[in-house]
């Protein structure tokens, strides 16, 4: 072999074992990376949150998870599969794979973390860990509040509106008043929502001046609400 040889496949070689495989992340400190992820995606079948749900990703379309509508027109017509390439290019940088998209989460820069994500996603994938019960319970999807079953002084039964004021009565008898721009209304209609014609006061800001009042359909917030000056 010649010298020119032999200093080709030394660097080839070199090149080779420096570059970043697929495969070759963390699942254990992808979990803690999740951790960013996991107020928006679910793991479980079919539980969407802010974004689709996570679970069966690999080698399917990107923007075709069934059950969740919020998609962007850009996924919805990107020509994307998921796979280890694709996902570390998207956790890479999201708006450079698919421009236009809705995801607001700029990316991440270091390569190591994208292939411990990715590595834990492949394990949360795997046949018999969709429960959670793997890897210590790391791949538990995170569950919303039930609003079901909450104390008297969080059952709203009446709100009142005057002028730049909402005054909410709640089932314990007491009445509070709050500025219009510091209320939001909500509705959440899958099982850890309100029951139906409950509504529920969430409580928010260091004053607990900002609440957000979550119904169990949109139909309900008309007709609670009365708009009349006492």
């Amino acid at each position: 072999m010649t010298l020119e040889k032999t200093i080709c496949v030394v660097v080839l070689t070199t090149l080779s074992l420096a570059a970043p495989a697929f495969g070759a992340g963390d699942p254990a400190r992808g979990a803690q990376v999740f951790r960013a992820c996991a107020a928006c995606h679910s793991l479980e079948p079919g539980v969407h949150l802010t974004g689709p749900s996570l679970a069966d990703l690999f080698g399917h379309r990107a923007g075709m998870t069934e059950g969740f509508l919020r998609y962007s027109e850009a996924l919805r017509n990107a020509d994307v599969t998921w796979n280890e390439k694709t996902l570390d290019a998207w956790i890479a940088k999201p708006q450079k794979l698919i421009p236009g998209n809705f995801m607001t989460f700029s990316g991440i820069n270091d390569t190591q973390q994208r292939a411990d994500l990715i590595a834990f996603l492949k394990a949360a994938n795997a046949p018999g860990a969709s429960s959670g019960a793997g890897m210590g319970g790391m791949m538990a999807s995170p569950r919303l509040e039930s609003l079901r079953d909450v104390e008297p002084q969080a059952r709203v039964t009446a709100i009142r509106y005057c002028k730049d004021s909402y005054f909410v009565t709640l089932a314990n008898g007491k009445t509070f008043p709050f500025w219009e721009f510091n209320l939001r209304f909500k509705t959440n209609g899958g099982p850890e929502g309100p029951a139906p014609s409950k509504p529920v006061i969430l409580r928010a800001g260091m004053q607990g001046d900002r609440v957000s009042i979550v119904f169990a359909n949109p139909d309900e917030i008309g007709k609670l609400i009365q708009k009349r000056c006492e």
